[in-house]
Parts: structure tokens; sequence; C-alpha cells
């Protein structure tokens, strides 16, 4: 897994509490150590990634090493300026009769299903796509399994939302036309929508259709974009973290599973808090024993993959400096 960490993308995911986020930090430690430029972003919303670090984290990027940022993604307050950006959109086009119902929505749509995971998937994938930003390495601490596949599989959920939507519309033909410029399979790629040497989409729309047209087109391209560069295994890896228990061996192999079969590029796995060889006692002898055969299971289910092994450490891991005494340790394991 030597070249994991010359990738554009990194993915550290993984059952909560087997420690992924320290193993994220200590890798950015690492790759800022050989001359990288990185950056590490938490999606986690128990944002733990300030407290390995022991430093205060927000939405803004921080430096905390030459050529190493932090920063933690707020879900609640990514919430809420997506909906500001919507509402804002939606005024342009609504009567102002309607403005006072159309708040009202805004405010039950902040507790409704999938708003959290839609306004983090734009913030995610604007990260994604930025190749103006200056890293060389972006870094995501995300949060458990489950959340970061749904964070993967939305933009499909969204344009088939999308889609419905228009079916509703009496502009809906011709809508279907101007989106369609955007649908994977027709393998068309051009800068904008409207760089299409072809005749103008939009031209026989009015004025207010063509502005829901556009900021649909702008936002399915987005999504679109940044799932093709997650799937480009010559950019993304994704890592998964997990300890040599049941469940997490469990999770682990179903998420590797559905992430394969999305096209994900899985590069690798980390046995996280395995008994060290020189650990005594009888209990920690009896848990030894049983250990081994939660890691004869993992090195049968994910014989494909590499499975280094971190042995558990004495104490926990906070700050830099022990961060980078277990960078040190993982560049031994071959990272």
């Amino acid at each position: 897994m030597r070249n994991l960490l010359d990738k554009r993308l990194l993915w550290v995911g993984g059952k909560g509490g087997v420690g992924k986020t320290t193993v994220a930090a200590a890798l950015a430690v690492l790759a800022a150590r050989r001359e990288r430029r990185v950056l590490i972003v938490s999606t986690d919303p128990a944002h733990s990634l300030g407290d390995v670090f022991d430093r205060e984290l927000g939405d803004a990027p921080r430096r905390l090493l030459p050529n190493l940022d932090a920063m933690e993604i707020d879900p609640d307050a990514e919430v809420e300026a997506h909906l500001a950006r919507v509402t804002e959109q939606m005024r342009r086009y609504a009567a102002p009769e309607m403005m006072q119902e159309l708040e009202r929505q805004m405010r039950l749509t902040r507790q409704s299903p999938g708003t959290q995971e839609a306004a983090l998937l734009e913030r995610l994938s604007r990260i994604v796509v930025d190749d103006e930003a200056p890293y060389d390495l972006v870094i995501f601490d995300t949060a458990p399994t489950g959340h970061t596949l749904r964070l993967l599989t939305l933009p499909e959920a969204m344009a088939a939302w999308t889609d419905g939507l228009l079916a509703h519309n009496r502009k809906s033909e011709e809508l279907g036309k101007v989106l369609s410029h955007l649908t994977p399979k027709r393998g068309r790629d051009v800068a904008t929508p409207f760089d299409d040497p072809g005749e103008d989409p939009l031209a026989e729309l009015d004025d207010r259709t063509r502005d829901v047209a556009r900021t649909l087109m702008d936002r399915r391209r987005l999504f679109h974009r940044a799932r093709r560069r997650i799937e480009n295994a010559s950019e993304t890896g994704f890592l998964f973290v997990l300890t040599p228990e049941r469940l997490p061996i469990l999770e682990t192999v179903r998420a590797v599973e559905a992430l394969e079969a999305a096209k994900v590029p899985v590069t690798g796995t980390l046995v996280n808090r395995v008994i060290p060889e020189d650990a005594d006692g009888d209990f920690l002898r009896a848990r030894r024993e049983q250990e081994a055969t939660y890691l004869a299971r993992i090195d049968e289910q994910l014989a494909h993959l590499p499975r280094p092994r971190l042995p558990w450490l004495p104490t926990d891991v906070q700050g830099i400096e022990t961060l980078d005494a277990l960078a040190t340790r993982l560049d031994t394991l071959g990272f």
C-alpha cells in the first residue's frame, strides 16, 4: 500500500469506534512528512479529529504542521447554508405571497430525512472536484460506514428525484433533453453543458424555466464529476479500519462488497488494536486465543486486499507528538 498516500483523495472509513480517526490523522502526518501538501477533513458529526490532534478545529482549514491543514465540517451548519441557498434561489422564482409558505417549508426541511446528507454531499463534492485548492492529498475521515455509503450513492438518488420532479413540469420534455447532456452513459463531458458545439439546449425555454434548468444542471454536473473522480482508482483510494472482533469484521466485509459493487476503489484494510505478542497475563492470553480466530476470518474473507496489522497501543493517541510516533509505525507497515 506504499502508493496509497500518492493519490489525490483518500477515504478512511469503518465502523464507529475502531480508531479510524486516529489512523486518518496519523496518515495525514505521515504524508506531510513526505512533503505532500495535505488537507484532512472530518465529516463525522462526533468530530473527534480535533480531539486526536488536541487542537480546536472548525469549518475552515487550520494549519497544524508544515504541509498539513485540518478542518471539521459541521453538518448542521451545512444544512443551514444549503437551505439558505435554496431559499434565495426560490425567492427569484416564487411570487411574493408564496414566500411565507416557502420559508415554512424550509424550516420543516431542516428535520427531514436526508437533508443533512444532501448538504454534506454538496460540500464534499465541491472539495473533491476543486483542482485550485493548494493540496496534493485530501484525506476524508468519514462517518461510520453506513453514512459513507449513503453519501456515495446520493448522486444517483438525487438524479432520480430530479427526473421525477421534472416529469410533473409542463416543460419536462424540453428540460429532459437539457439534462440528458449530463447523463454519464452519453459519454459527454464538456467543460459546461453550454460549451456544447451543438444547438443551445436552453434556447427555447422561457427565462424562469431556463434558470431552473441551469441550477439543476449545475448541481447534477457537480455530483457526477465528484462521483467519477471517486471511482477513478488512479486518484482515489478507500481504506477500511477494523478491529479483530465479530461486528467490525461483518460490517467491513459487507461495506467492501457494497463499495466494490459501486465501483469505488477499495485499496486495503488496516487491522487495528491487535494484542501485542509480548502482552502477558491469563486474561490477555485468553483474549489472544479468541482474537486468532477473528484474524483468520479477516485473512479468509478479505484475502484480495492488503491487511496490515497495527498493535494495540498502551496509551491513547492524542496530540501531534504521539501521532508522529504512530505515523512511523504506519510507515514500517508499508504505508
